[in-house]
């Protein structure tokens, strides 16, 4: 049951950071063991956009393919994700986007899952902070392609 939690500050707004995360479609470009996404549906909530989405994730001789319902909150600048289907035991995580003084934002990410296979549970632990440091990093790296 990995779980990771951090705080950053960036240079970028927090509405690029927002729009950034809420583009799934493009996670394939840049996250890492992101084989694939497609959105299955995306329907206005009033107060959130609710997003069904499908990313295939690869690693090693592993591929899954999962479902995520995402709950986008542009007025708040907040994102909630709950696992809907795959090899997931359950998965949540939640990213917030605060604007800062100097023009930037906070940004706080948190993730909780757990495979239901074992074995890929067992390979990810191993190496499941790291994993979580560099996907971070791709989404850093890809705000200063993006907005710099």
């Amino acid at each position: 049951m990995p779980t990771h939690q951090e705080t950053k500050h960036l240079p970028y707004s927090a509405d690029q950071m927002y729009a950034l995360v809420a583009d799934v479609e493009n996670y394939p470009k840049f996250l890492p063991w992101n084989a694939a996404a497609r959105i299955r549906s995306r329907t206005d909530m009033g107060d959130h956009e609710l997003m069904l989405a499908d990313l295939v994730i690869s690693f090693k001789v592993f591929r899954e393919k999962f479902g995520s319902r995402v709950k986008l909150y542009p007025a708040e600048r907040k994102i909630d994700t709950e696992y809907l289907d795959g090899p997931f035991r359950y998965m949540k995580s939640w990213w917030v986007f605060t604007p800062a003084a100097d023009g930037g934002c906070d940004i706080e990410f948190f993730v909780d899952f757990e495979f239901k296979n074992a074995i890929l549970q067992g390979v990810i632990g191993v190496v499941f902070n790291e994993a979580m440091q560099r996907i971070v990093r791709a989404f850093e790296r890809r705000a200063q392609e993006l907005y710099s």
